[in-house]
């Protein structure tokens, strides 16, 4: 299934598929927010989509990322488990704390929580 805009609690989202590339740079988010401007305002992307070097702060890599999705006003949204990357980083378990709180970047663990948080900020 190709990457594709759908409403979700009463906001378009581009839901990313599964099987899509990677997201590993900063042109790939670019990538992601260009497919976006098709009327998507949220960006779910699966976290098995995600570099490892994502959940690795020191690398900088979520935090480029993160800031070009805040840069264009899109919220950027990761779909799934990341349990493993959180035990093993008291920092990211921070940063999706901080994230979960404030308003562009949100961890959720599917589909379903990502529609029951949107109905909280409708």
């Amino acid at each position: 299934m190709p990457d594709v805009v759908e409403e979700r609690a009463g906001a378009q989202v581009l839901v990313c598929d599964p099987d899509g590339p990677p997201v590993a740079t900063e042109q790939d988010a670019l990538d992601l927010i260009g497919a976006a401007f098709s009327g998507a305002e949220v960006v779910a992307v699966p976290a098995s989509r995600l570099d490892e070097r994502f959940f690795a702060l020191g690398t900088r890599v979520a935090g480029e990322i993160m800031q070009k999705f805040a840069n264009y006003r899109l919220r950027l949204v990761i779909v799934g488990d990341i349990s493993r990357h959180v035990a093993a980083s008291s920092a990211l378990r921070a940063l999706v704390q901080e994230s979960n709180s404030s308003g562009h970047v949100w961890f959720v663990p599917d589909l379903e929580a990502l529609d029951a948080r949107l109905r909280t900020v409708a």
